[in-house]
C-alpha cells in the first residue's frame, strides 16, 4: 500500500514485482510485451527496436531489446544485472525488477525480489521445471514474497497443448508443496505472440483464468504489509536550529510496521523510556496516521535521548531484543562464509559487528533437504547460521515482518555486502 501525495495518478497503488526464470525462458520478451501491449512505450522506442531487429535479420520485432539496456547484454542476448522498469496503467503503477537467470547471479535475484509483492517465474514449455526454476521458487518463498505467478511460456512452440501446461503445473505443485507460499497461480502464455499477456489468447480456449496483466492490476496487496506490530527505526534526528523552529525535535524514518497516530503511547528502544506521540509530520505537513511504508517525522511529548539506530515501538508490543540472531543466509560473495568469522551487520538503521557462532546446515535447493554434513557455504549457497552481535538488535521474525526481519552481512575489509539474512 504505497501511496504518493497529491491526486489522481500519484495516489494509485504501487505493485512491485520481480521476474525470474532460466536463461532464454523469455523474461525480457515478456516484459517488452507487457510494456508494448499496455501502451507504456513511446513510438520512437518501438521504432528503434524494430530497426535493430531488422538489422539482426529477425523475422519479428524483438521486444526483448526494450529491456536489455546494458550493451553487454544486448551482445550476448542475456540479462546480467537487476534492471528496474517503471510503467503504469489506469489502475496501478508498477515497478519491475528484471533479474538474471544464470546460476551465478542468484544474488541479483535476492536483491531484486527482496521488496517485491509478487514474483513471476517463467518456465519454458519445452523444458519444464528446471533446477533454476526450483531455485527461484525457493528463494521467492524464503524472501516471503506473498504471491507467485508461474507463467508457462512458449506455448506457441508446443501447439498450445493443454496437456503440456497441466503436466508442468502438476510437477511444479509437487515441488512447491514443500515450502510456504500463500498464493500460487499458473498462466499459459506466449510472450512472443502475446497470448494471455495483456490480451486473452484465442489459441487456448481451454484456459479459463485471467491474463497476466489483469492479475497484476487486480491482485490484492493491501494486506501484505504488517499493520499490527508498530515499528519505526529512527534514521535521523531533525533539529533545524532556526529561529522559526527553535524547539523542533523530530525523528525521521520509515514506518516498518503498524500504524502510528498522535496521542499513541510509545517506547524507545534501546533505552526503554516511554512517551506519547505529539505529532507526525509527512512531506506535505502534519498527518493523522502513519503506516508502512510511509516516510515521516515523529515528534514526542518528552525530550528523550533518541539517535539513529533506535526504534520507536508500542509499549505493549515490543520486538525481540537480543544479541543472538538465527537466520537463513543467502551468501553472495566468492569468498566463503567463515565459521567464527567477524562481519559487519546492518539491520534497519542499526549497525554493529557480529561473529558467526554456528553453521547449522546448508539447503540443497533441488530437494530442499538439509545438508548437515556439508557446511562449506560459498557463493549462491543458502544456509542456516547463528551469529552474535556486539550490541542488542530489535527484530521480528522475517515471516512476520520483512523489514524488521532482514539483515545484511558486510565484509569489513572491502565494505561489500556478502550475505542477505532472513531472521528465523
Amino acid at each position: 500500500m504505497e501511496h504518493f501525495s497529491g491526486n489522481g495518478y500519484l495516489d494509485m497503488e504501487l505493485l512491485r514485482f520481480t521476474t525470474a526464470g532460466s536463461v532464454d525462458d523469455g523474461k525480457s520478451t515478456l516484459i517488452g510485451r507487457l510494456l508494448y501491449d499496455s501502451k507504456s512505450i513511446f513510438e520512437d522506442q518501438y521504432e528503434a527496436i524494430r530497426l535493430s531487429s531488422e538489422r539482426r535479420g529477425e523475422p519479428e520485432v524483438n521486444l526483448a531489446l526494450l529491456t536489455d539496456g546494458l550493451r553487454a547484454e544486448r551482445e550476448q542476448g542475456i540479462t546480467i544485472d537487476v534492471a528496474y522498469r517503471y510503467f503504469a496503467t489506469p489502475k496501478r503503477k508498477f515497478i519491475i525488477a528484471d533479474t538474471p537467470g544464470h546460476i551465478q547471479y542468484t544474488r541479483n535475484m535476492v536483491t531484486g525480489a527482496s521488496t517485491a509483492n509478487l514474483a513471476i517465474i517463467l518456465v519454458d514449455a519445452r523444458k519444464g521445471v528446471l533446477e533454476q526454476t526450483k531455485r527461484h521458487a525457493f528463494i521467492a518463498s524464503l524472501l516471503g514474497i506473498p504471491h507467485l505467478v508461474i507463467c508457462i511460456n512458449k506455448m506457441d512452440l508446443m501447439d498450445y497443448d493443454q496437456q503440456v501446461f497441466e503436466r508442468i503445473k502438476k510437477e511444479f505443485q509437487g515441488f512447491a508443496s514443500k515450502f510456504k507460499v500463500q498464493d500460487i497461480q499458473f498462466i499459459p502464455i506466449s510472450a512472443l505472440k502475446g497470448d494471455n499477456v495483456v490480451e486473452k489468447s484465442q489459441n487456448m480456449p481451454w484456459y479459463g483464468g485471467s491474463t497476466l496483466m489483469y492479475l497484476l492490476e487486480t491482485i490484492h496487496i493491501g494486506s501484505d504489509l504488517n499493520l499490527v506490530d508498530c515499528r519505526f527505526p529512527v534514521q535521523y534526528v531533525v533539529r533545524p536550529q532556526t529561529d522559526e523552529y527553535h524547539d523542533y525535535r523530530g525523528y525521521a524514518g520509515r514506518v516498518d510496521g503498524g500504524i502510528f497516530k498522535p496521542g499513541d503511547k510509545v517506547m524507545v528502544l534501546s533505552s526503554g523510556f516511554t512517551s506519547k506521540i505529539k505529532a507526525i509530520d509527512g512531506p506535505e505537513g502534519p498527518v493523522q496516521e502513519a503506516f508502512a511504508p510511509m516516510s515521516v517525522t515523529i515528534r514526542l511529548e518528552d525530550e528523550l535521548d533518541v539517535s539513529r539506530g533506535d526504534m520507536i515501538v508500542r509499549v505493549n508490543n515490543v520486538p525481540e531484543i537480543s544479541q543472538d540472531i538465527d537466520m537463513m543466509v543467502c551468501w553472495m560473495n566468492p569468498a566463503k562464509l567463515q565459521l567464527n568469522g567477524k562481519y559487519g551487520i546492518r539491520h534497519t538503521t542499526r549497525e554493529a559487528r557480529c561473529v558467526v557462532k554456528n553453521i547449522l546446515y546448508k539447503v540443497d535447493v533441488n530437494t530442499l533437504h538439509r545438508m548437515q554434513d556439508d557446511k562449506e557455504v560459498g557463493m549462491n549457497d543458502i544456509a542456516r547460521i547463528s551469529v552474535r552481535t556486539t550490541k542488542p538488535f530489535f527484530f521480528d521474525k522475517y515471516q512476520i515482518n520483512r523489514f524488521t526481519g532482514s539483515v545484511i552481512l558486510i565484509d569489513e575489509g572491502t565494505n561489500e555486502t556478502v550475505g542477505a539474512g532472513m531472521i528465523i
